[in-house]
């Protein structure tokens, strides 16, 4: 009796070791979703960002002229009617 109790107990060992280290749930595995939460929310934060600038950028557009206008000028090269533009170049 004693023997068969010495077996049963080693084997649920054996089983919750299993379960432990490679089964469903296990602390690789464990790891691995905690490793791959990080870089979400690494990307959510990178994405949140780019959306607060965007955000920040259609409100400026919707506010009025000036916005537009400094986007024409950057972005196009783009200068008003009677304006005099100089460019210069540095060697």
């Amino acid at each position: 009796m004693k023997i068969f109790v010495a077996v049963i107990i080693i084997l649920l060992i054996a089983h919750f070791q299993y379960r432990l280290w490679l089964g469903d749930g296990s602390i690789k595995e464990t790891r691995e979703y905690q490793q791959r939460l990080a870089e979400l929310k690494h990307l959510g934060e990178e994405k949140r960002q780019r959306n607060e600038k965007l955000y920040a950028e259609v409100k400026d557009l919707h506010k009025g002229q000036e916005a537009i206008e400094e986007r024409a000028r950057d972005e196009l090269g783009m200068i008003r009617e009677n304006e005099t533009f100089f460019q210069v170049i540095e060697k």
